[in-house]
């Protein structure tokens, strides 16, 4: 059975758990999860189509003509329905025909508008709506053994982009430049598109732990902060390297075998039932007791899956417990505003013992 065959069975039960008759999905990253759709949203506005998910039988998957044939050959075991005047009218269709009187839907990802109209069309239907949060997000959260191995594949192209874009990086490049050459190569090596926008950082724009690329060009002796990833066969990957073109100076030296540290000891601290506060505590204390505390303002990770930001969090607000089979990122880092910073990251999937790091490349890792 396919991931998305296991994931429709879940959700099903859950809906008769929940007293349910049926669940209809918006969010890009569910829709894919559950149907194998690969359609983008473009916008929150502009959605591609919708899942209805019956609480029994087949599910629907409730599109414009645009996005047919794609859903024909993408949508295995969905029964098709071609709206053209919008959603609301395919549900006005679908609803009755499926007996449903119950629908939830997700408050995460829907218009207060379109919310608005659905009202007043359950209300002919007298259909009682109900809204639900993180209902599938938390079945993604445990990657299956084939998710696993996507992810693998999707990091391991993520490091030859890396590899391939270094030796092209050089004084007089701009930010801008080497983000644009890094997504094209991204591109170019079999890449669906970057998992986010890449960030490129030339000194002291690097205290910017989300700094934007402009036109700042790189000059000799200072520190280049890269955030890059991919999106390969539908999973993320997410990594951060710094470093100094040529021979780096004893204070960056420094800070990095720093921030390597508290890697290392976060790493360390994974294991399924830690939370990640913990795990965040663990890789905070070496950044305190080495004097730079105060310069690590965000949290330390986020799950990476379908979504390049996802659950769980490694984070002081991190109080549940993680799971083997969750992926998360180990990104420490320290920001000074009058000098620059440093952020390492690396992706992880936990298990009941530990963590196997999916990352291979150690280049700039360890000085």
């Amino acid at each position: 059975m396919s991931t998305a065959s296991q994931a429709l069975a879940r959700v099903q039960a859950i809906l008769q758990e929940r007293q349910l008759g049926a669940l209809l999905v918006s969010q890009p990253e569910n829709r894919r999860y559950l149907s194998g759709y690969t359609a983008p949203d473009h916008g929150i506005q502009a959605s591609s189509g919708y899942l209805l998910i019956p609480q029994e039988g087949e599910p629907w998957l409730l599109t414009d003509s645009r996005f047919t044939l794609q859903a024909e050959a993408e949508a295995a075991g969905f029964h098709l329905h071609v709206y053209r005047r919008g959603l609301l009218e395919a549900l006005e269709t679908v609803l009755p025909h499926l007996k449903v009187q119950v629908l939830g839907f997700e408050a995460d990802y829907f218009l207060y508008s379109t919310h608005a109209r659905l009202m007043e069309l359950a209300e002919k239907l007298t259909v009682q709506l109900v809204a639900t949060t993180n209902l599938i997000e938390e079945l993604r959260v445990v990657k299956t053994a084939a998710e696993l191995d996507l992810m693998r594949a999707s990091t391991k192209l993520n490091e030859q982009v890396f590899q391939q874009v270094y030796g092209r990086i050089a004084p007089g490049r701009s930010e801008r430049e080497i983000a644009r050459l890094i997504e094209n190569t991204m591109l170019e090596l079999g890449a669906e598109r970057p998992s986010f926008d890449t960030i490129v950082a030339f000194g002291e724009n690097a205290a910017k732990p989300h700094a934007v690329p402009g036109e700042r060009r790189l000059r000799p002796g200072e520190t280049v902060l890269i955030d890059m990833g991919l999106v390969l066969h539908g999973y993320c990957s997410d990594m951060s390297r710094t470093f100094m073109l040529g021979t780096p100076d004893a204070l960056f030296i420094e800070r990095l075998r720093l921030v390597r540290a508290a890697q290392k000891a976060a790493i360390a601290a994974i294991r399924a039932g830690v939370t990640g506060a913990q795990v965040d505590e663990a890789a905070r204390k070496v950044l305190s007791e080495g004097g730079y505390g105060e310069a690590f303002g965000h949290g330390l990770g986020h799950g990476v899956g379908l979504a390049v930001h996802e659950a769980p969090r490694l984070s002081p607000h991190g109080h549940a417990p993680l799971q083997a089979g969750m992926v998360v990122t180990v990104e420490p880092g320290l920001y000074l505003a009058d000098w620059g910073g440093i952020r390492l990251e690396n992706m992880v999937i936990v298990t009941e013992e530990g963590c196997e790091v999916l990352n291979q490349d150690t280049t700039f890792l360890d000085l």
